[in-house]
């Protein structure tokens, strides 16, 4: 079935809320999202900042102990402009660099979806000539958290919540672990663009139209979001320090190959030292995300 949601409230952080729609194993989602300060797709004000999500979705059969697979049909910015900041943030750089730096102010960016571009609504002289392609994707989404928590959107555990990972795009599947009954599925924090580690502390943030499938694996039990694309399986590591991210990260590819390839754990060390692939998502929000990459041609390979 596909369910059409026109959302009118929105949430800071990520919790047992009552759900705003119920859905079934299989159903398909068309909503929207607004952006990280709350600007709707007309340019006004539906929400406080700080990342509101749409949402949560009661997912009919999701327990815990399920996983709660997401599928991403389409993610689309809805209007004709995003904005970010202009500074690279401090966690970044060297902090005697940092500490000479301009305070960082808002900058709005033209965003041509017919084109498939953005560009610098008034560009200074050295960016005249900059255009760059869309790749939009969604910096915030998940579960809600284990043990009964309401955690805020602005950081990520788990669950999943503000990762802000790049590769999270139309197309991709993404897999939390179930904790708390329906699952209770938000999302929200589009970005029209972002580089790896959303190191200005925003990419591209925009609002969005986006259409999601949902799929409930019963008994499938993991530790952290996983997720797939044609190419790649990957794991997500959410934690302080970023070591901590990286180690949740690899844990949970380990176990991927131990528990779904049926790797011993040194089969899977020796395929891991060689082909793993990492990509830092976040430097910027109270969790660092790291993301944990294995070509999906590695695995064929073993058949």
């Amino acid at each position: 079935m596909i369910h059409s949601f026109n959302p009118q409230l929105y949430y800071h952080t990520m919790g047992n809320y009552p759900p705003v729609l119920t859905v079934r194993d299989g159903d398909t989602v068309i909503t929207s999202t607004v952006d990280a300060r709350g600007w709707d797709q007309n340019g006004e004000s539906a929400a406080a900042r700080g990342n509101p999500m749409t949402g949560p979705f009661y997912v009919e059969g999701a327990m815990p102990g399920d996983t709660l697979a997401i599928r991403f049909e389409s993610i689309t910015p809805n209007r004709e402009w995003a904005w970010t900041t202009n500074m690279l943030a401090p966690a970044v750089i060297d902090p005697a660099v940092a500490a000479a730096l301009p305070a960082s102010e808002i900058v709005h960016w033209t965003v041509d979806v017919a084109q498939g571009v953005a560009y610098l609504k008034e560009p200074t002289p050295g960016l005249a000539q900059l255009k760059l392609p869309l790749r939009p994707f969604l910096g915030c989404f998940g579960v809600a958290p284990s043990k009964g928590q309401f955690i805020s959107t602005a950081t990520s555990g788990e669950y999943g919540g503000n990762m802000d990972y790049k590769g999270l795009v139309a197309g991709t599947t993404v897999y939390f672990p179930v904790s708390a009954e329906g699952a209770l599925f938000y999302l929200g924090d589009g970005h029209a663009l972002q580089g790896d580690g959303e190191i200005i502390g925003t990419g591209l943030e925009i609002s969005m139209d986006v259409r999601f499938t949902v799929c409930v694996q019963k008994g499938k039990t993991i530790s952290w979001p996983r997720g797939e694309t044609d190419t790649f399986w990957f794991c997500i590591g959410n934690a302080r320090p970023l070591d901590q991210a990286l180690q949740h990260a690899t844990t949970e590819m380990l176990r991927l190959l131990q528990e779904d390839c049926g790797l011993t754990s040194s089969e899977a060390s020796l395929l891991m030292g060689q082909a793993v692939e990492y990509e830092i998502a976040n430097m910027f929000n109270p969790a660092y995300s790291v993301v944990c990459k294995l070509p999906k041609a590695v695995l064929a390979s073993l058949v």
